[in-house]
């Protein structure tokens, strides 16, 4: 037999190649289950059916979270977010076609993810990472670039529906994340900042967002904690503006030619 053969059939090089595909297998099986921790079973069109696929999920685990508290995964997944839709066609997996308020219907570019109902929290600290600059008082504005506050608020029709009074920061990567308005119809709400524009100074400026028009934004999502803005508060506030650009006025869903 050669150097290295076992038998006259089997070598080293021949077990460990084996070894590799069997510890190769074992590790896509171990991944594509442990991936299945959250999201799964999938839940279908067909009322009451669910699905695991293949691998099976894996049993229950514990994880110690970084700012308190515990997690079990895989859990009794929260309920899917009500949305305002019809299909456009009988069979499974067809689109959707939005119900009433189409920003508000959950459908396209208005829907949003299920993520937690708590503020994001700054990673070593645990502090809350986006706050207005009335509660973050040792962050300011930088003196040399525009001061929002006080600015008149429109959306594309050039309709004013408020004025900017504060100021939401990103305490982690020193952004402008959001401008908190007054609506002159009574509710503050938040404005994403990538989504508007402004223009001269002080009461004089003022801030548009193009992707709504001046009567929406009394329908944006409201803060249940004046101070404090969770995730999910988050997602649907972004959602509601962003949706804008395609459902704001009935023109805008249909084709440029």
């Amino acid at each position: 037999m050669q150097t290295g053969a076992i038998t006259g059939y089997i070598d080293v090089a021949q077990v460990a190649l084996y070894v590799f595909w069997f510890f190769f297998f074992a590790l896509v099986f171990w991944l594509r289950r442990e991936d299945k921790r959250e999201g799964y079973p999938l839940v279908t069109e067909r009322p009451g059916y669910v699905t695991e696929g293949f691998p099976p999920m894996p049993a229950p685990k514990t994880y110690v979270l970084q700012h308190g508290g515990t997690v079990t995964l895989p859990r009794v997944e929260d309920p899917q977010p009500a949305f305002q839709g019809t299909p456009m066609a009988a069979w499974p997996g067809a689109a959707l076609m939005p119900a009433g308020n189409p920003m508000l219907s959950g459908v396209g570019p208005s829907a949003s993810a299920i993520r937690s109902d708590t503020p994001d929290r700054m990673w070593i600290t645990g502090e809350q990472r986006i706050m207005p600059l009335r509660v973050a008082t040792d962050h300011f504005l930088d003196p040399e670039g525009p001061e929002p506050r006080g600015m008149k608020v429109a959306g594309a029709d050039g309709v004013v529906a408020g004025v900017i009074i504060d100021v939401w920061i990103d305490r982690t990567e020193m952004l402008l994340r959001y401008l908190e308005v007054s609506l002159t119809a009574g509710p503050h709400v938040l404005i994403p900042a990538p989504m508007v524009r402004t223009s001269g100074t002080g009461e004089d400026g003022l801030v548009t967002v193009q992707s709504i028009l001046g009567a929406q934004f009394v329908d944006a999502p409201k803060l249940a904690t004046p101070d404090v803005v969770t995730l999910l508060e988050e997602e649907k506030i972004q959602a509601y503006f962003s949706s804008g650009q395609l459902y704001a006025e009935p023109n805008r869903a249909g084709p440029l030619l």
